[in-house]
C-alpha cells in the first residue's frame, strides 16, 4: 500500500495561484451597456448567484448594466424568508436578496416580467424586492433588441 507523504492540507492553504491574471482587466467605455438575462429557477443551481455577482463586476467595470428576469427567472427577484420575509432560514437563503439588492444600491438596473411572476408563479409585484421594475411581457424582447443596438454585453443564462 503506497504512503502519503505530504503534509495534511491546512485552513489558509493555497490551492491556486489566485493572483496571476492572464487576460487584462477591461474596463467599459464611456455608455458602453451589459445586461444579464436570466431564464432560471432559484435555489436549482449557481447559475443565479453566479451570474448576479457577473452583473455586479459588469456595473464596477463602469458598464450601464441591466438585469433582465424572465420566465423562473423572476423567482430570484422574489422576496423570501422564514418565518417572516427577510429572516434567512438557513445560511445563503438571502443570497439573491442580499446581492440583487446590492446590485440596484451601486447604480444597476432590476427588470421582472409581470407575465411569469403572475401566470407562472402566482405572485404580484408586492412581492418582488423594492427597488425591481416590474415589465409587460412584450418588454422583454425589446429590452434585448435595444441592448443588441447598442452593442452592449450580454450574458443570456437560461436553465431548464
Amino acid at each position: 500500500m503506497p504512503t502519503v507523504s505530504h503534509p495534511v492540507h491546512k485552513d489558509g492553504d493555497f490551492f491556486v495561484d489566485y493572483e496571476q491574471k492572464v487576460f487584462e482587466d477591461v474596463k467599459a467605455a464611456e455608455g458602453e451597456k451589459a445586461l444579464v438575462t436570466f431564464h432560471t429557477v432559484a435555489f436549482e443551481g449557481s447559475i443565479g448567484l453566479v451570474n448576479i455577482l457577473n452583473a455586479i463586476r459588469l456595473n464596477r467595470k463602469g458598464y450601464e448594466t441591466s438585469i433582465l428576469l424572465y420566465g423562473p427567472g423572476v423567482t430570484l427577484g422574489i422576496q423570501r424568508g422564514f418565518p417572516t420575509l427577510g429572516d434567512e432560514a438557513f445560511p445563503g437563503h438571502q443570497n439573491f436578496a442580499a446581492n440583487l439588492k446590492k446590485f440596484m444600491n451601486e447604480g444597476g438596473k432590476v427588470y421582472a416580467c409581470r407575465f411569469a411572476l403572475q401566470a407562472l408563479y402566482g405572485h404580484g409585484e408586492p412581492s418582488l424586492l423594492p427597488g425591481i421594475t416590474p415589465i409587460a411581457p412584450q418588454d422583454v424582447l425589446d429590452c434585448i433588441l435595444l441592448h443588441k443596438k447598442a452593442n452592449a454585453v450580454i450574458i443570456d443564462t437560461w436553465t431548464v
